[in-house]
């Protein structure tokens, strides 16, 4: 978000806040782009924030309520509001517990362990929800269509449109079990807490193969992740390359540095086998993780 527009999100939060008598004298933003994540002292909340229409925030808060219901390891909402999205000044605002880190990552061991729990619990609940292959389209409308990425090269919009297609189709084709997914379980969407390693960024679930899911996470991870297709993994972490290239290539997209990422995930796709995970590709770029659509990095 532009600063003006960050201003207004802050004073939207805050008043968000405050209706259910939450004292809030500062915010702190924890992280920023097309979304943006703040901590509100001194009650010490959590507050996401997004323009009204570019985010599924209902979606959201439904969800997390039906996953911590199941035993899900996920974020909770704050308890001391009433657990909806509230409108204010053109933003949609979602109001979370806040948790201060334990540690600066979660190790591989316990985010495995972590999203299996996590995967288990949502075998469990039956909710409304987009499949995989809806982002495999979004990202192909943003290839396809040279208003929405100008930027792109004639040549890299046709490879990069053709391989998303054929990746839809080969993982298709397998007829893999599909069950809902977190949709983006990567490092910058776990949080490392005191009740144990606890996923947010909700508004990407989907419906697709538990594979989709570990397409996102470091290879440590799933090294402990048990009963992994290796080829079906394979083709899900090109396509999550091929998807999130594709993101930083859109017009208007706020992720930090996203062209420099965007040309490094057309190299990478290019060069061939073996895949790199999404961390690795962040780590020659840009050090500590980063999330890659809009999500926060650390709180």
């Amino acid at each position: 978000m532009e600063t003006t527009d960050i201003t207004r999100a802050i004073a939207a939060a805050t008043s968000a806040a405050a209706s259910f008598g939450l004292p809030v004298s500062g915010a702190t933003v924890l992280h920023n782009s097309n979304k943006l994540a703040l901590q509100l002292t001194p009650c010490d909340v959590f507050a996401r924030v997004a323009f009204v229409g570019q985010e599924v925030a209902r979606f959201e808060v439904e969800l997390a309520q039906r996953l911590a219901e199941a035993g899900c390891p996920v974020c909770p909402l704050e308890p001391r509001a009433d657990p909806r999205v509230y409108t204010r000044d053109g933003f949609a605002v979602t109001l979370w517990t806040y948790y201060e880190p334990v540690t600066p990552r979660v190790s591989p061991v316990d985010c495995a362990k972590a999203l299996e729990l996590l995967h288990a619990g949502m075998r469990k609940v039956d909710v409304p929800s987009p499949r995989f292959t809806d982002r495999i389209t979004e990202a192909e409308e943003v290839v396809a269509d040279p208003d929405r990425s100008p930027e792109l090269a004639d040549a890299e919009r046709v490879f990069l449109g053709g391989r998303l297609a054929s990746l839809r189709r080969a993982i298709e084709e397998r007829g893999a079990v599909e069950q809902l997914l977190h949709g983006e379980p990567h490092p910058g969407n776990v949080l490392s807490t005191e009740n144990g390693p606890l996923f947010i960024d909700l508004e990407t679930c989907c419906r697709g193969p538990v594979e989709f899911d570990l397409a996102h996470v470091p290879e440590a991870v799933c090294e402990h992740y048990p009963d992994i297709d290796h080829g079906l993994l394979d083709e899900c972490r090109q396509l999550v390359l091929a998807m999130v290239a594709a993101w930083r290539w859109e017009l208007g997209d706020e992720f930090p540095n996203g062209r420099l990422f965007g040309e490094e995930l057309l190299r990478v796709l290019h060069d061939g086998p073996p895949w790199p995970t999404l961390d690795t590709v962040t780590r020659r770029l840009d050090g500590p993780w980063e999330s890659p659509n809009e999500t926060v990095a650390a709180l």
